[in-house]
């Protein structure tokens, strides 16, 4: 199988909302999940995000979605809102395509941190980042507000 790394496109909207469902069900946050499809779409359009996604020329087997921050300490920040690879594609070497893709993105706009989140009893994907010589934060709490 072919698969061709690429940044998304607004026609990919509705390939990368599939997959945020599809990860939201394997975390089983499934009802949590209340973003639309054309929410997706206008917070695309307004540059709120920008994904790198894998394609196999049929369809969307895999994501990043990322957006650009910054750190008063740190200076320009990638922030890795979710990473995603279809089920049924795992394991081809797809996730570590676009890993290296999204790292190429930060160097390109001269970020010095990737961030990202990952669930603790996700696994898969911790086994996945353990490859990628991360630090884990254990000072650091996540907070939120709803607005």
């Amino acid at each position: 199988m072919s698969i061709h790394i690429r940044q998304a496109g607004l026609e990919d909207i509705r390939s990368l909302h599939k997959l945020v469902a599809e990860l939201a069900s394997h975390l089983g946050e499934s009802d949590h999940l209340t973003s639309t499809i054309e929410q997706f779409e206008q917070d695309f359009r307004d540059g709120f995000f920008h994904a790198i996604v894998a394609d196999n020329g049929t369809e969307i087997v895999g994501m990043a979605l990322y957006c650009f921050v910054y750190s008063t300490w740190k200076g320009r920040m990638i922030y890795l809102e979710d990473f995603v690879i279809s089920k049924r594609h795992r394991r081809l070497g797809i996730g570590q395509q676009l890993w290296d893709a999204l790292l190429e993105k930060g160097r390109e706009r001269q970020c010095t941190i990737l961030k990202w989140q990952v669930v603790a009893d996700d696994k898969p994907a911790m086994r996945f980042y353990q490859k990628q010589d991360p630090v884990f934060e254990d000072q650091w709490l996540n907070g939120k507000v709803m607005l």
